[in-house]
């Protein structure tokens, strides 16, 4: 965890703040948030269903990246009061207008990596 007086923060909150790219980055970005998003997209999932569909995830990785992506008004954490009890994952409203930014995203990543496998 770094301080929030270093060097390092405070020359990413400038850049966050001064460019939407390095900014949409920084909710996207990682190892597993854009798996985790990808899955969501197509709709409502329980916390099992990601676990089970995300190869190589810890449990504590998973709720860790999921309670970032609520944080940040992206997905939305349904809980309902039941024995066993059933937690569900979707887009908040935001999140949805994310769609077309994660699917540039991806055809872009598949386009580098056939043109790189091509060499």
């Amino acid at each position: 965890m770094r301080k929030d007086s270093s060097t390092n923060t405070l020359n990413e909150k400038r850049i966050n703040a001064s460019c939407g790219m390095a900014y949409s980055l920084k909710i996207v970005g990682g190892r597993w948030k854009p798996a985790i998003l990808c899955r969501i997209a197509y709709g409502t999932m329980r916390y099992s269903e990601l676990k089970k569909s995300i190869e190589g995830i810890s449990e504590r990785m998973l709720v860790n990246q999921l309670r970032e992506l609520e944080n940040d008004l992206v997905i939305e954490r349904i809980v309902y009061a039941e024995v066993p009890p059933r937690v569900e994952y979707r887009l908040t409203a935001l999140g949805e207008t994310m769609k077309p930014m994660l699917a540039a995203m991806s055809d872009w990543g598949n386009l580098h990596r056939n043109y790189l496998s091509e060499d």
